[in-house]
């Protein structure tokens, strides 16, 4: 493979990197038309490498082209959210069962230790550093039960849901009651029982998903819309 072509492949990689934080802070809103010039302008680069980067971003239904007026920003409504979710249901629960049962010691180490790091930033409140070990949590658990593809579509969809807005640390539960809910799936996990991790998956997933749902729609948790979203596209 030719350098232009890795370095292109960089630039692209990085354009959808600046567009997703670009939209999670609000600097590309979804009732604005843009050009692939202004993004150019915006990052000095070129246009062809913004382009690459957008069309993986078309292709993650977040952008959406319009013949000879640019491109606007296309935010997940509360179905795109659930259907989602319905996709992480069926990777995470099985995953943290595989690793109940499968995982080495090294794999289970790693686990515990994300868990307390976790729970440390969750203490100190500190929000960034929280998400990072969620996400490092979560993908330790993915990948020790065998399947590193499923962490990468896991990252991808979770970076997808990042761009709506206030994570659910925002609302009715604070980070350590988010960390507090991870503890029974690492419990389980090391105590190698796997349908008591599979299980405390899926619950802490559907409280997750019904959460953002809600606030997709402006709704509490437990109205009857938001469960009928969730029942219809992950149920």
């Amino acid at each position: 493979m030719s350098q232009p072509l890795l370095e292109r492949r960089t630039l692209a990689e990085g354009v959808v990197e600046a567009m997703r934080d670009g939209i999670r802070d609000r600097t590309f809103v979804p009732d604005q038309t843009y050009s692939v010039q202004q993004v150019a302008d915006l990052l000095g680069i070129s246009r062809s490498p913004v382009r690459e980067g957008l069309l993986k971003l078309e292709e993650a239904g977040l952008v959406r082209f319009s013949r000879n007026r640019g491109f606007h920003v296309v935010l997940p409504r509360s179905r795109d959210i659930a259907e989602i979710f319905g996709v992480r249901l069926a990777l995470e629960p099985h995953a943290a069962a595989r690793v109940a049962t499968r995982g080495d010691d090294a794999t289970i180490a790693a686990i515990e230790s994300a868990m307390v790091a976790l729970r440390s930033a969750a203490s100190a409140g500190v929000e960034r550093e929280f998400w990072r070990h969620d996400r490092e949590l979560h993908r330790l658990l993915l990948v020790g039960g065998g399947n590193p593809r499923a962490a990468e579509i896991v990252a991808s969809l979770r970076s997808t849901t990042a761009l709506l807005g206030p994570p659910t640390s925002a609302g009715p539960r604070d980070l350590v009651q988010i960390a507090e809910e991870h503890a029974p799936i690492v419990e389980a996990v090391v105590r190698r029982h796997a349908d008591a991790a599979e299980a405390a998956m899926r619950e802490h997933l559907t409280t997750t998903g019904l959460l953002l749902v809600a606030q997709a729609e402006g709704l509490d948790a437990d109205h009857p819309t938001v469960r009928a979203i969730w029942d219809d596209v992950a149920g």
